[in-house]
């Protein structure tokens, strides 16, 4: 495992609980939000890009949301397949409503976290 993957993931851990935190309490745009940041810190990274779709899998399964679900086991295959040729665009948000190829603007905070789990100051 790489230096950047052990030090990304407590950032992706993060978004994830105050995903999962969110949806608890029913506030379920706030939740997939937070799962959409956790997919922006974690896209680079194989492993990191299949949980987070996986996380969203099942946040839709839950919901009952037919084409996200759809969407995201699209997503979950191709970041299985994709993520460790560097074919990720990046800042892409990962929900099925947007396309997966699409390069986004990353968040200055999510910026700063990449950049100190990349070692930069």
């Amino acid at each position: 495992m790489s230096t950047f993957a052990i030090r990304i993931r407590p950032f992706v851990q993060a978004e994830l609980e105050a995903a999962a935190a969110a949806e608890a309490r029913g506030h379920f745009h706030t939740a997939f939000s937070r799962l959409e940041r956790a997919h922006v810190l974690g896209q680079p990274l194989t492993a990191e890009h299949v949980r987070v779709h996986w996380h969203m899998l099942r946040f839709a399964l839950r919901q009952r949301l037919a084409g996200e679900a759809a969407g995201q086991a699209w997503r979950l295959v191709a970041a299985a397949c994709f993520t460790v040729f560097g074919l990720v665009p990046r800042g892409n948000t990962g929900g099925a409503d947007v396309n997966g190829f699409v390069t986004m603007p990353i968040p200055q905070d999510l910026w700063q976290a990449i950049a100190q789990a990349a070692g930069r100051p």
